[in-house]
């Protein structure tokens, strides 16, 4: 299976094109120089040579040309509306799964909501109600996601107003060997992305033995 990346050229995005790559599917980074998503590509082969998948540095474009159907998008939040502005009319037919939290600028341990109330809904809001936009992916570290000897050590919470989006990725997301659930519509963006920066103040914090941390869906004890 193919899918894109846009904005793998940064950390949640290399990590992810990795975690894929390393599940057998053929990934597509998308960037608005080519050739920095063709040098990102290269090195993340050449440092991994045991992948089963692929990875490949295109420009945006050919990125969202080249997937099957999923569009992940890892964009840094300054440059999310603009980017999905620039991309919108390529999107048809696509699922676009918004990862992006809205951090504020020079503080990553607090949140800075845009006026439709999160990343996500401000991308649905840009898009329009026919292509699917997905929220997810929010609370994952990215040291993690670029250590494969690490197992993904946390659940992943998705959301958006179409069902049958959220389903699906779902099911792609486990190939991640993650627990993934259905949250519920776009509105519940509004937590999910503001989970992280509170997880970015706890691992940041001395007064814990551990970083990289996320959230787990805990089932009570029978």
């Amino acid at each position: 299976m193919k899918l894109s990346i846009i904005g793998g050229t940064g950390p949640q995005g290399k990590g992810l094109a990795l975690r894929f790559a390393k599940a057998g599917f053929e990934v597509a980074l998308g960037s608005r120089d080519e050739s920095r998503a063709i040098e990102v590509a290269d090195s993340l082969i050449s440092k991994n040579q045991n992948l089963v998948g692929s990875i490949t540095g295109l420009s945006n474009s050919e990125a969202i040309a080249f997937t099957d159907k999923f569009v992940i998008f890892s964009v840094p939040w300054s440059g999310h509306n603009n980017t999905l502005s620039e991309i919108k009319g390529m999107l048809a037919d696509k699922v676009l799964v918004d990862i992006v939290v809205p951090l504020e600028d020079g503080n990553p341990r607090k949140v800075a909501m845009p006026p439709e109330g999160s990343a996500t809904e401000a991308a649905q809001a840009i898009l329009g109600p026919d292509i699917p936009v997905v929220g997810a992916l929010h609370n994952v570290s990215a040291n993690t996601l670029n250590h494969l000897e690490k197992k993904i050590n946390c659940d992943i919470l998705v959301c958006g107003n179409n069902l049958d989006a959220r389903l699906d990725t779902i099911k792609l997301l486990k190939n991640l060997e993650v627990e993934a659930y259905n949250a519920g519509d776009a509105t519940s963006a509004r937590c999910l992305e503001a989970i992280t920066p509170i997880l970015i103040r706890i691992n940041m914090s001395k007064a814990v033995p551990f970083s990289h941390a996320g959230i787990k869906i805990w089932p009570p004890e029978e």
